[in-house]
Formats: structure tokens, C-alpha cells, sequence
């Protein structure tokens, strides 16, 4: 067995899903020979472009949530029930992002193989959640070098589950890993192109604390880690104080996060007489539309830091 950590929340499901899910025998993948792919579903994109990566042939890979979507709130539907049903492994970020599917998470893990990935990254390596301690910062995907541990962690889980393919998945996950490593090393010439008293990056919740850690920026949101939480028109207020004191060009929106509470900030800017702009579009919590660069990993971390350079660029 594999070192990748099995998380599994302390909540219950309702009754209806726990009968679902009970009354339908769902047997683990064994280790022999695959006669037809691994089905695996992730909860996120990005999670399902680590493990296709990795998995090549081998795997058919189901993401159940798609462009736009926010993980942190989240909610299963029926025609996903279905597709955990049909699968023979289940794969999900943890770190209390998909928060709402924590009790269906634990229902599915006594009849098949569920693993949490980034629980499988050292807690020493892990930001904590400022607001609650107890809690780690989920967003480990916006720095790559802790991207990659969680490919590795795909790869033993893989592994795992089909150890006639171990060849198959080392070798795919090293290739993957020096993509990411060739990406990593483009961004952060791009970012270090910013004067370092420049490097702000503000946006509408707190998604981007890896990325700051990772390059070398300052990190300023409206809302905390989790899109649960209100911003209060106290704390708009405030930042708003310290974008007009501090003179700070752009700000930017996030393709899973409504827009208003970006918008408010330049119209609390350009109320004081400071031209505020919108810089443009980050993905956060979820990639791009499938298909298009942004609807890779790679993709969608090359896509902020262009967009992320050129706004501050400007200033």
C-alpha cells in the first residue's frame, strides 16, 4: 500500500445516499493486468489533468466539476453519485477544500478506494488558514514545485490500484513533472520582470497565498481562504484604504468568483480620485473551458502569470 494519506472527513450523509451507495456492490480495482482502463473521477480539473497525465491509456478520467466552478461550495448532483458509483477509483483534493462533499467522500470509501492527494504533501510545507488554524490552506496547485508532489501522489495511487502499470506511470509522471519544471521556470522569469516594490497581487479571495510564497509577491483579497465566507463592507472599506495609500495600480477578478466585490474596490478607488483597473481574469479554483490552453494546468498557471505581469507591467 501506497504512503498517499486516505482522508476521511468526520461527517454523515443523509440516509437516502448511505442506501444508494450500500445496496450497490462497488469491489476495489485489484492488481492484475488491466483488460480495459481504470475509470477514475476527481472532484476538480485540475486533479484530472494530473491524473491523465500520469495515467495515459491506462486511466478514463472524469472531472465533476468543470470551468468555472467553485470547489468550495460545491455540492454533489445525482448524475455525479452516478459516475462515483460506476468508478473504480475516487480521487479528491482534501485539505477541507470540497468541504460539501466531505460526508459523501466518507460514504464512498467504505466500498472503494477514495484518497485525498494534497494530504499526502508534509504539513510542514502547508500554509495554515489564518482565520482557522486548524485548517490548511487548500490551494496548493498556484505553486508548482507543490504541484508536483501531488502528481507523485497520483502516481503511487495509480500505482496502487494497477501495480502492473507502475512502469508506465513513473515514467509518465517524471515527464510530466519536467513539463511542469520547464513551465515553473517561464513563469518565474515572467513574474521577476515586476520591480520587486510592484509585485501586489489583489484579487477576490485568498486563493493566491502559494503563488505570493512560491514568486515572491504580496498577496491582498477581499474574502479568506474559503468562498463561504462575506466580505463585509468593513473589510472592503479597508482595502480600499490600502490600495488608494499605497497607490496600487490593478486588481483582478477570478473565473470561479463572482466579479461585484472586485468592482467595488475600483469604485471605492475612483471615488478618492485613484484610477483603479481590473487586470483581468485568473483562474483560481478551477481551470479553463476543456480544450483550450487554460483548460490545462499548465495552461491555466501560464495564462495568470502573463496576465498578472502585463497589468502590473503597465503601471
Amino acid at each position: 500500500m501506497n504512503t498517499v494519506r486516505r482522508h476521511f472527513l468526520q461527517y454523515f450523509s443523509g440516509a437516502a445516499l448511505a442506501f444508494l451507495l450500500v445496496t450497490t456492490h462497488l469491489p476495489a480495482s485489484g492488481g492484475t493486468p488491466l483488460s480495459k482502463p481504470l475509470k477514475v473521477v476527481t472532484t476538480t480539473a485540475m486533479l484530472a489533468d494530473a491524473v491523465q497525465h500520469v495515467g495515459g491509456a491506462r486511466v478514463e478520467v472524469t472531472a465533476l466539476m468543470g470551468a468555472g466552478v467553485d470547489p468550495h461550495l460545491y455540492r454533489q448532483t445525482h448524475a455525479d453519485v452516478t459516475r462515483l458509483k460506476r468508478a473504480d477509483l475516487v480521487i479528491y483534493h482534501g485539505l477541507h477544500l470540497e468541504a460539501q462533499l466531505a460526508s459523501l467522500m466518507q460514504d464512498l470509501a467504505r466500498h472503494k478506494p477514495v484518497v485525498a492527494l494534497a494530504e499526502a504533501l508534509p504539513r510542514q510545507a502547508l500554509l495554515a488558514d489564518e482565520d482557522h488554524p486548524e485548517f490548511y490552506d487548500p490551494h496548493v496547485w498556484m505553486d508548482p514545485s507543490l504541484w508536483q508532489e501531488v502528481v507523485l501522489a497520483a502516481r503511487d495511487t495509480l500505482i496502487d490500484q494497477d501495480p502492473a502499470g507502475r512502469q508506465v506511470y513513473t515514467a509518465r509522471a517524471a515527464t510530466y513533472i519536467n513539463e511542469i519544471n520547464t513551465a515553473n521556470t517561464r513563469i518565474t522569469t515572467l513574474l521577476h520582470s515586476i520591480p520587486a516594490p510592484d509585485r501586489v497581487l489583489v484579487t477576490a479571495h485568498d486563493a493566491f497565498r502559494y503563488f505570493g510564497r512560491a514568486y515572491g509577491y504580496e498577496v491582498l483579497s477581499i474574502q479568506g481562504i474559503s468562498t463561504e465566507s462575506e466580505a463585509s463592507l468593513h473589510q472592503i472599506e479597508q482595502l480600499v484604504d490600502t490600495l488608494v495609500q499605497r497607490r496600487i495600480p490593478a486588481v483582478f477578478v477570478e473565473s470561479s468568483v463572482p466579479e461585484q466585490h472586485v468592482r467595488a474596490l475600483t469604485e471605492g478607488a475612483r471615488a478618492r480620485h485613484h484610477h483603479l483597473i481590473i487586470g483581468g481574469e485568473l483562474y483560481s479554483d478551477a481551470m479553463g473551458r476543456p480544450g483550450t490552453p487554460e483548460g490545462t494546468y499548465i495552461g491555466m498557471i501560464e495564462h495568470n502569470a502573463r496576465t498578472i505581469s502585463q497589468a502590473l507591467s503597465r503601471s
